[in-house]
C-alpha cells in the first residue's frame, strides 16, 4: 500500500530486528510515544532508495575536500592589475521640435567611469578569492535633450583584513579594520557633450569630446594576518594541538613536523561575548630570518599580533633554549618584535620527562611559565584566564592612546 507511513507500519509488520526492536520499545511504557525513539534509531531503514544515505556521503565528502582545498590553496601574496573604468562620450545632438528650426545643441556629457576599490573583510581569510585583473565599469554615452550618461559603477574586491597593498615597494595603503576602504583604480572622467560648448560666438557647436580612459596600476597585494595573540614555537611543539583545543579551529594534527603550512586563526570565546583570536604562526627554525625553512614567509604573519605565547616542548632536553632561539629569530626579523607582552606555554606535561623539565625551565626563564596538556586538556584555565588578561591590558592600552582596538 503506496499510502502507507513508517509511522503507521505495526510491529508485527516488520521483520527480523527491527520488528523486535520497535516492539520492545511499545512495551517500554504510555508516558512517552513509542515511535520518537524507535524512529531515530531506525530511521535510515526506512530508505528504500537509500538517497539519504547517498546525500549524506556526499555531503560530507564535499565537506572534506572544501576544507582540504582551503588549507592547500592559502594565498598570502597577489600581483593584480587594476583598470578604471573608461568615460561615457559625450552627446552630439540637436534639439529638433516642431515649429522650432533652430533648437540648438542639446547633447549632453558622458557618465564618469567607475572606481576599483579594495574593501577589506573579515571573513575574507585569504588572497586566493582575489583575481589578478579587474576592471571598473565605463560610464554611458551622453544622450540628446540635455540627459547626462550613467556613471559606471564602483568595482569593489574583498580583502583580509591585514592586507598591505604596495606600488613598486612602497606601501600605498595598509587595510587594518573591517570595512575599511581602499580607491585602487580611479575611473574616466566623462565626455563633454555640444551642449557644453555652446556660446554667443558659436551658436550650433559641433565639438564634443570623448571619455578619459581610467587609471591603470599593478599593484601588490600582501597579507598579513591580524590577530591578537599569536602560537609560536619549533615544529612538533603542539601548537596546533593547542589552538584545537582552545578554539573551534581545526588546523592538521600529525606526528612529523612542518604539518601547520599555513597560518591558521582560532576565536576563544568568552562569558561576557569578549572575543580573543589566536593564531597558529608555521613552525620556525633555527635561520627562519634567514629564510630557511619555512622563512620570512610566516614571520611576518607575527608582526601584526599584540601579544606572543610562546609554546615549547617540555619533553626535549633543556627546553629553555628553545625559547632563546625562537627570541632571536623573532628579534633578527624585526627589531622588538620579541619585546612584545607573552608566556611561556610548557606543553606535553603529561609526560614523565615533561615534569622533570619544569622546574628547570621556571629557574632558567623569567616569563611566566603556564605548564599544560594540550592533548589531555590539563591547565588550559590558566592559560586562558592570562590570555584574557593580556587581552585586556591591549584594549585599556590602545583606549588609552586613542586607538580602536581590533576585535574579532
Amino acid at each position: 500500500m503506496a499510502g502507507l507511513s513508517a509511522a503507521g507500519l505495526g510491529c508485527s509488520a516488520l521483520p527480523g530486528a527491527a520488528g523486535a526492536a520497535l516492539r520492545r520499545c511499545g512495551a517500554a511504557g504510555s508516558s512517552r510515544s513509542p515511535w520518537k525513539p524507535a524512529l531515530l534509531l531506525l530511521g535510515p531503514a526506512f530508505s528504500t532508495t537509500g538517497a539519504r544515505r547517498a546525500k549524506d556521503g556526499r555531503l560530507r565528502q564535499k565537506r572534506a575536500i572544501s576544507e582540504r582545498r582551503l588549507t592547500r590553496y592559502f594565498v598570502d601574496q597577489r600581483k593584480v592589475r587594476v583598470v578604471g573604468g573608461q568615460g561615457g562620450d559625450g552627446g552630439h545632438s540637436f534639439h529638433s521640435e516642431p515649429r522650432k528650426v533652430f533648437g540648438g545643441p542639446d547633447g549632453g556629457n558622458g557618465g564618469d567611469g567607475g572606481h576599483v576599490i579594495f574593501k577589506a573583510d573579515q571573513q575574507m581569510k585569504s588572497l586566493s578569492s582575489v583575481f589578478r585583473f579587474y576592471q571598473g565599469f565605463h560610464g554611458e554615452r551622453g544622450g540628446s535633450k540635455n540627459c547626462y550618461g550613467a556613471n559606471g559603477a564602483h568595482m569593489y574586491v574583498k580583502v583580509p583584513v591585514g592586507t598591505l597593498v604596495k606600488e613598486d615597494g612602497e606601501v600605498v595603503a595598509d587595510l587594518t579594520q573591517h570595512g575599511e576602504e581602499y580607491i585602487a583604480a580611479y575611473g574616466g572622467a566623462g565626455g563633454k557633450g555640444n551642449r557644453f560648448f555652446l556660446s554667443n560666438e558659436n551658436r550650433a557647436p559641433k565639438l564634443f569630446t570623448p571619455g578619459e580612459p581610467g587609471q591603470e596600476r599593478v599593484l601588490h597585494l600582501e597579507l598579513k594576518t591580524t590577530a591578537h595573540a599569536g602560537l609560536v614555537g619549533f615544529p612538533n611543539a603542539g601548537k596546533s594541538s593547542l589552538l584545537r583545543a582552545i578554539s573551534r579551529a581545526k588546523p592538521a594534527v600529525a606526528a612529523y613536523p612542518f604539518t601547520t603550512l599555513n597560518p591558521h586563526v582560532g576565536i576563544v570565546h568568552y562569558q561576557d561575548y569578549e572575543q580573543v583570536a589566536v593564531a597558529d604562526i608555521p613552525g620556525l627554525i633555527k635561520g627562519a630570518h634567514q629564510n630557511r625553512g619555512l622563512g620570512m614567509a610566516f614571520l611576518k604573519h607575527i608582526e601584526r599580533c599584540r601579544f606572543l605565547l610562546y609554546v615549547v616542548d617540555l619533553s626535549v632536553p633543556q627546553p629553555w633554549v628553545q625559547l632563546q632561539d625562537l627570541k632571536y629569530e623573532l628579534e633578527a626579523y624585526e627589531k622588538g618584535l620579541s619585546e612584545r607582552p607573552c608566556v611561556v606555554v610548557g606543553n606535553k606535561v603529561d609526560l614523565a620527562e615533561s615534569r622533570i623539565n619544569l622546574p628547570l625551565l621556571r629557574e632558567q626563564v623569567a616569563e611566566r611559565v603556564i605548564a599544560l596538556s594540550a592533548l589531555t586538556g590539563d591547565n588550559l584555565e590558566e592559560l586562558l584566564f592570562h590570555l584574557r588578561e593580556l587581552y585586556d591590558t591591549y584594549v585599556k592600552t590602545e583606549q588609552s592612546r586613542g586607538q580602536s582596538p581590533v576585535k574579532w
